[in-house]
C-alpha cells in the first residue's frame, strides 16, 4: 500500500490503519465517535495527504480546464478562489469530483480523490493531447516538491492553527469560505468536508510530521476516515464511488449546482447531459425506526423504487440517515420504506444537509 508522509505518526498515536484506496490510513485512534464529536465541538485533524494536488499551468490552462470540466472555471477571476466541479466522461457520467484553485490567468491547482488520481491524470494527459494545449501538469505527491495536507476543521480549529502556525493568521484570517491563500510555503484553503468550518493546510511533505505533532500537542483531535464518513455524510457531502461514479450522472447524483449548461461553453460530456436530462433526485433519508441505513439498500415509496448510496448512523442526530437516489415525483416529507435485512423500515425524506455548524437542520 501507499504511505502519506505522516504514517509513522498514526502507527506512533496508536490509529488502527487499513486499506483505503490503495493506501495504508488510519480508521480511527480509538474512538471513532468521540473524534466525530470533537470536530462537530472542538477541533479534529485529518490527514488527506493521499488526495493528490495536480498543478495546471500555462498559457492555456484555463482553456484546457474550461473544456475538461462541467462547472464554468470563467468564474475565478480573483486569486486563491475555489470552484467545486465533476469532470466527466462523453456519457456524462463522473471521473471524479474536484477542487480547482485560482492562482493566476496560467495557473491553477487542481485537488482530486485519492482512490481516482492517477485515472484523473491519465484521462487528463488525453485530453491534453487531443487538444493540443500549451499546459503542464504536475502532480505533487511523490518526488521532488511532493506534497502534504491537512484538514484542521471544528468550531475551534482556525484559532488553534494560528496557536501553532501564528506566522499564517494574517494571510489565512480574513479569508472567506471556498477561497485559499499562501503563507510562505504554506498554502491554507477555507473549504472543507465536515460541515464545520476550518482550514485544510497542503505545505511541503517534509514538514508535514511536525505540524501534525504541534496540533496534537495543542489539543487537536487526531481523526481518522470513520470519523470524516460520518461528519461528511451528516453534512449531506457526495463521496465519490458510493454517491456517484462513471456510470452516473451528476445531474442524478444532487450535483447540478456544479454544472454549467447555460453558457456557451462546451466541456466533456455536455451533449450527454442535455440529451438525457435529471432521471432521479439525490436527496436524503432519516430513519423513524431502530435499525441502521446503508449504501445499496432497496427505498421503496408510491413513486416508485430507489436506492440508497451512503448510509451510516449519525452521532450528532443519534439517528441513522442515509443519502439516496429516487424517483423525480419524490417529495420532502414523504415517507418511504427502506428494506433492511428483509424487513420494511420506515423513513422520513428530507433535503440535504442534516448537520452544519454543529446544527441539526432536519
Amino acid at each position: 500500500m501507499e504511505k502519506t508522509p505522516l504514517n509513522q505518526d498514526h502507527r506512533a498515536g496508536g490509529a488502527r490503519m487499513v486499506d483505503f484506496g490503495g493506501w495504508e490510513m488510519p480508521l480511527h485512534y480509538g474512538s471513532q465517535i468521540e473524534e466525530h464529536h470533537a470536530v462537530r465541538r472542538d477541533a479534529g485533524m485529518f490527514d488527506v495527504s493521499h488526495m493528490c494536488a495536480v498543478d495546471v499551468a500555462g498559457r492555456d490552462a484555463r482553456a484546457f480546464l474550461g473544456r475538461l470540466l462541467a462547472n464554468n472555471v470563467d468564474r475565478l477571476t480573483v486569486p486563491g478562489k475555489a470552484l467545486y466541479s465533476t469532470m466527466l466522461n462523453p456519457d456524462g457520467g463522473v471521473i471524479d469530483d474536484l477542487i480547482v484553485y485560482f492562482i493566476d490567468d496560467e495557473r491553477f491547482r487542481v485537488v482530486v480523490n485519492a482512490g481516482t488520481a492517477a485515472k484523473d491524470l491519465a484521462w487528463m494527459n488525453a485530453r491534453l493531447a487531443e487538444w493540443a494545449l500549451a499546459v503542464d501538469l504536475t502532480p505533487r505527491r511523490q518526488g521532488a516538491g511532493a506534497l502534504a495536507m491537512i484538514a484542521v476543521q471544528g468550531p475551534q480549529a482556525r484559532q488553534q492553527v494560528w496557536r501553532v502556525l501564528p506566522e499564517a493568521r494574517a494571510a489565512s484570517e480574513a479569508l472567506k469560505p471556498f477561497f485559499a491563500a499562501d503563507a510562505g510555503d504554506l498554502f491554507i484553503a477555507r473549504t472543507g468536508y465536515t460541515g464545520e468550518d476550518g482550514y485544510e493546510i497542503t505545505l511541503p511533505a517534509e514538514r508535514a510530521s511536525a505540524l501534525w505533532q504541534a496540533l496534537a500537542a495543542a489539543g487537536v483531535h487526531r481523526c481518522g476516515l470513520g470519523a470524516r464518513d460520518t461528519l461528511r455524510l451528516e453534512a449531506g457531502m457526495n463521496l465519490y464511488g458510493q454517491d456517484m461514479d462513471e456510470g452516473v450522472s451528476p445531474l442524478d447524483a444532487g450535483l447540478a449546482w456544479t454544472v454549467d449548461l447555460l453558457s456557451p461553453r462546451d466541456f466533456v460530456g455536455k451533449a450527454a447531459l442535455l440529451e438525457r436530462g435529471q432521471g432521479q433526485q439525490f436527496l436524503g433519508l432519516v430513519l423513524l425506526e431502530r435499525g441502521v441505513l446503508r449504501a445499496h439498500q432497496e427505498v421503496i415509496g408510491e413513486h416508485g423504487r430507489g436506492e440508497i448510496t451512503s448510509g451510516s448512523f449519525a452521532p450528532t442526530m443519534q439517528q441513522s440517515i442515509a443519502l439516496a437516489r429516487l424517483p423525480l415525483p419524490t417529495v420532502v416529507g414523504e415517507t418511504v420504506s427502506v428494506r433492511v435485512r428483509e424487513k420494511l423500515l420506515a423513513a422520513r425524506v428530507v433535503k440535504p444537509a442534516f448537520v452544519r455548524h454543529g446544527r441539526v437542520l432536519v
